[in-house]
């Protein structure tokens, strides 16, 4: 049952990566790295902005500010904030004189580190860098604030950022990435609160405040990036990410298996409501007992929301030539309990993330149909909750899987493999002409122990495909690191004496999130 009863309005900030900076601002930020950061490029870039008047005094001002600005950055990287003069005036007419006020926009640089500071495994655009900048400045708070009073107004604010270098067009999708990563779309925080940005003298306590932030690309010489197929891929990216991570922040009462498969639903229909060759259908229930699917039915069984395996697929138009077929299978537990090897307290808090791999490939699917992609898609999720009653599946039950192999249950919390080795053997065995299967998880903790918080693990059958993932991950800034590979080594792991295997593995110290991958791997 949902007791959130906050009304459902969309108050994040809308996000928009646009070759037309906006004119009425109320602040800016300017991000590149110090290389290509100089007063004449800032003035250049946001021209528009500050420095569309003729007022030579007012335009020298602002430049000297600028000026300061990146200087007192004497480190590689840092940030600096003030308030410089802009075009906009204002007058005030009396019966004798005619007063005219300058007003200022706030504006912070922010300087990323430099080449030779980036180590060979992250991106040199550092996005991490910009995400943490971007958050620690207060982006991530606007969202719309709204006071107490009865007032139905509302008041729109843009905030103008920058993008500057001399490597930009490489670089513009890794940057909206880490923009987007800041906006989050998911908020319940009633109106009635104190709101999450701080007021200035200007706001108006009557009023809703929407926010807008609009990016600009630059070169290095402050001209602005034009092309449309780069702001189309920008904007389509962006979306994506900001799709999964609201997925990922919604609570587990709202979004159950039934409600997550709406909105799965619901993406696909728009898709082909736009045109795209997109098809989808589910798996439920019942179904999926009826068909073999045992790790996803045993793992989800006991919810109130009964599980399911959703598939959509995409084709290009057909241009005459075979073009890589993908498939995208995605783990998505709404809400993971540990069922009857239950978390502790600690434990539990977060597990609404659990999902986070399957609203990842939604959120990639989504892009990818947008833009017309010359790849052929079909997405295998996943969807179930990992509850407890009397129905869930028990340590030492047996699951025969979609592969025809059997698994020893010794560990319930050690769900995310059961409903994926289904997926990848559904789409090894049942999905025509696949070249590639590419599964997305949040599988194990051991994972970060093994490439840390900034890089997904990756677990390839090929050092050519492990090589193609990492170097994927290098120009996108979603960064990736090869685990160890061999199956060889690890499977005695999961020897059962009753089963083909057990779920669990016997020595949690022996490259446990290899064995979590392999694990998945035998029932391809």
């Amino acid at each position: 049952m949902n007791l959130n009863s906050t009304a459902k309005e969309n108050k994040a900030a809308r996000l928009t990566f646009s070759p037309t900076p906006a004119v009425v601002v109320s602040e800016i930020i300017i991000i590149g790295r110090k290389a290509s950061l100089s007063t004449a490029s800032i003035v250049a870039s946001t021209s528009a902005t500050l420095f569309s008047n003729d007022d030579a005094t007012t335009t020298t001002t602002a430049r000297s500010i600028i000026d300061a600005m990146l200087n007192s950055i004497r480190d590689s990287d840092g940030k600096a904030t003030s308030f410089v003069p802009n075009a906009s005036t204002t007058s005030t007419t009396t019966s004798t004189t005619t007063t005219s006020t300058t007003k200022v926009t706030k504006v912070t640089i922010i300087v990323l580190p430099p080449p030779d500071k980036i180590s060979r495994n992250n991106h040199p655009f550092s996005p991490h860098s910009i995400s943490d900048s971007l958050v620690s400045h207060g982006l991530m708070k606007l969202h719309r604030s709204s006071s107490s009073s009865s007032s139905s107004s509302t008041t729109e604010k843009t905030v103008q950022i920058h993008v500057i270098d001399h490597q930009i067009e490489e670089h513009m999708c890794t940057a909206a990435v880490a923009i987007a990563r800041t906006l989050p779309l998911y908020d319940s925080k009633s109106n009635t609160k104190t709101p999450t940005k701080t007021p200035t003298k200007d706001d108006d306590d009557d009023a809703t405040t929407t926010w807008n932030v609009n990016v600009a690309f630059h070169h290095e010489t402050g001209e602005i990036v034009t092309a449309p197929h780069l702001h189309r891929t920008a904007n389509a990216v962006a979306d994506g990410v900001r799709l999964s991570a609201e997925l990922g922040d919604a609570p587990p009462a709202e979004l159950n298996p039934d409600a997550y498969a709406a909105i799965c639903e619901g993406a696909a229909t728009a898709l082909a409501a736009g045109g795209a060759n997109v098809t989808y259908r589910e798996i439920v229930g019942e179904e999926l007992r009826a068909g073999g699917y045992g790790g996803i039915y045993g793992v989800g069984m006991a919810a109130a929301s009964p599980p399911r395996m959703i598939i959509a697929t995409y084709a290009p138009e057909d241009g005459g030539e075979r073009v890589e077929h993908v498939a995208l299978c995605g783990k998505g537990v709404t809400y993971d309990t540990g069922g009857l090897s239950l978390k502790p307290k600690v434990g539990m808090c977060g597990m609404k993330h659990d999902m986070g791999g399957s609203a990842g490939l939604l959120g990639t699917f989504r892009a990818a149909v947008q833009l017309r992609l010359p790849v052929k898609l079909t997405l295998i999720l996943a969807i179930v909750e990992n509850a407890i009653g009397p129905a869930a599946v028990r340590n030492d039950d047996i699951l025969t899987m979609k592969s025809g192999k059997t698994v020893e249950i010794n560990n319930t919390d050690a769900e995310g493999r059961l409903i994926l080795a289904d997926c990848v053997s559904h789409a090894s065995n049942l999905v025509e002409g696949v070249d590639v299967i590419l599964d997305m998880a949040t599988l194990t903790g051991a994972a970060s122990v093994t490439t840390g918080r900034k890089h997904a693990g990756v677990l390839a059958k090929t050092r050519a495909m492990e090589e193609r993932v990492r170097e994927a991950g290098l120009r996108t800034g979603d960064l990736a690191f090869p685990m160890l590979y061999a199956p060889e080594l690890l499977r005695s792991e999961f020897a059962s004496e009753v089963a083909d295997m057990k779920n669990s593995v016997a020595n949690r110290n022996n490259a446990q999130a290899s064995c979590a991958g392999h694990f998945v791997e035998s029932h391809i």
